[in-house]
């Protein structure tokens, strides 16, 4: 039997840590909950976690600066949480390196619906064989992505960690060089079709990708917009079988 995937709760309301654990507990998933980052923290020291829900309005050290701190080592996939009604918070929560994010008050189906897409998406990078003949990674410029390992590296032996966001948008780049693709494209590309909120933010991580992989962000090269038609991955990409 496979281990149901472990999911830690972080918010300071202890009504909406118990309601969540109760409810996502009726669905074959293991949930754990803390009221702050010092309590996460210690949760991922002894334990291993699938998914983090964070709220972003924790007392001493807030979701922010936790999101900064967990993607300087860790990959984890984060849902953020905001009582805020407008983008600030979900648009900084993104650039940060959240995979999602929900307003509070928020419907339960929706959130366990957010966590199985997001969930999904993960596991399927870590498990998903690699079909005979299919590349095990690609090469471009001064980088290598390996798709096994979910790695970037550098050809000077650099290691730039990447979400599982930035990862899947950007194999969905590689795996169509030199093409332009709008919006709609790199969702179904990237497999965010069934997520809604990636619409407008597919923007977002390609800010976040441009920061990671061009020598000059502000004139990116690799990634180059296409007004009024989308993008373009534009340059030399080479399969590795």
């Amino acid at each position: 039997m496979s281990v149901a995937p472990h999911i830690l709760v972080v918010d300071d309301d202890p009504d909406i840590r118990r309601l969540v654990t109760d409810y996502l507990g009726e669905f074959d998933l293991r949930v754990s909950s803390v009221p702050d980052g010092r309590a996460m923290r210690e949760a991922l020291r002894q334990n291993v976690v699938d998914l983090i829900l964070l709220d972003l309005k924790l007392p001493e050290e807030d979701g922010m600066a936790i999101t900064r701190h967990l993607r300087e080592g860790s990959t984890i996939p984060i849902i953020i949480l905001t009582s805020r009604k407008d983008d600030v918070d979900r648009i900084m929560g993104l650039e940060l390196g959240a995979d999602d994010y929900l307003t509070k008050p928020f419907n339960l189906r929706e959130l366990l619906a957010r966590i199985r897409t997001v969930l999904r998406r993960s596991q399927a990078f870590a498990s998903e064989p690699i079909a005979g003949g299919a590349p095990r990674a690609f090469r471009f410029g001064s980088w290598e992505v390996d798709l096994r390992a979910r790695r970037l590296m550098s050809r000077s032996g650099e290691r730039v960690d990447l979400t599982h966001a930035e990862f899947a948008l950007l194999v969905a780049f590689l795996s169509a060089p030199q093409r332009i693709l709008n919006r709609d494209q790199l969702i179904d590309l990237s497999h965010r079709s069934d997520d809604d909120v990636f619409d407008r933010s597919i923007d977002v991580l390609i800010l976040r990708l441009r920061r990671k992989i061009e020598a000059d962000p502000s004139r990116p090269r690799l990634i180059r917009t296409e007004r009024g038609a989308g993008y373009i991955f534009d340059s030399k990409v080479e399969p590795v079988v």
